[in-house]
């Protein structure tokens, strides 16, 4: 699997998902808090970090179909199809969560909201298991990379030398 989206040589859809599932957990100690008894306001930015996190997952989703459309028929196909369900079956559980509470006056979360949340990041973690499951069917696919200080001076356009201690 190559991804076709890509920042100096790295697929950029491994980069993008760790945003909206960090928010999505920030979102949910917020709650927590807010549920717990602390200030009002902490559901206000739970409510908005959520929204964050869907903008994130819709951003991050776009590059996991672009990079699906070239991946071949077989495990690597089924494993990424069924990370991308997973990961949109989480935001759609959060996005339930913000729907309901978009026109409450406070937008501070109940505990049947946060149950969602927190069934929303069990379902995410099947997703990251998944992911990290990818990876490694996409790294088998790869040739060698060399790693260390050996690959630093191949980078064109360096402008800081490394340089190993002598001993």
């Amino acid at each position: 699997m190559e991804s076709r989206l890509r920042v100096q040589g790295h697929p950029i859809q491994p980069m993008l998902v760790t945003f909206p599932f960090g928010l999505f957990v920030s979102a949910t100690v917020f709650d927590l808090a807010d549920v717990a008894g602390g200030p009002a306001f902490l559901g206000e930015v739970g409510y908005w970090t959520a929204v964050a996190a869907l903008v994130a997952a819709a951003l991050a989703t776009v590059a996991g179909m672009v990079d699906l459309w070239d991946v071949r028929a077989g495990r690597t196909h089924r494993t990424a199809i069924t990370f991308n369900l997973v990961n949109a079956a989480m935001a759609a559980l959060f996005l339930l969560t913000c729907l309901i509470r978009a026109h409450a006056p406070q937008r501070g979360a109940t505990g049947v909201q946060v149950a969602t949340e927190l069934l929303a990041l069990a379902v995410g973690s099947v997703g990251v298991w998944l992911g990290a499951r990818l990876m490694r069917q996409f790294d088998r696919g790869r040739a060698a990379e060399p790693s260390g200080f050996e690959s630093l001076p191949d980078i064109p356009g360096a402008t800081v030398e490394i340089t190993r201690p002598r001993a």
